[in-house]
């Protein structure tokens, strides 16, 4: 079941063809797109694309982690991650 995921150049043509536009309209599109959901997480909020998921960043206090390689135990401040979570709707064509 495992294939090579999509390319952003096979992703900008079946967008441009979903869309009716020209490639070149299509990558701005997905080019803003990408932008947009960017600098919002940066900025500590979250998106939300509908049919999809919610994009968000979420804050990580400081905890104790281990070095694999030395057994070492160390303080990691704290940080922030993206999380990912997918919509139902999405979750349920998948599965279904």
């Amino acid at each position: 079941m495992t294939q090579k995921p999509m390319t952003k150049t096979q992703l900008v043509a079946a967008l441009a063809e979903a869309t009716g536009s020209d490639k070149a309209s299509a990558n701005r599109t997905l080019e803003a797109l990408a932008n947009i959901v960017s600098s919002e997480m940066a900025a500590g909020g979250a998106v939300t694309l509908p049919g999809l998921g919610k994009f968000a960043c979420r804050a990580r206090p400081e905890r104790m982690v281990r070095n694999p390689a030395t057994g070492e135990q160390m303080q990691k401040p704290a940080d922030r991650v993206a999380k990912v979570t997918i919509a139902k709707a999405l979750k349920d064509m998948i599965n279904g």
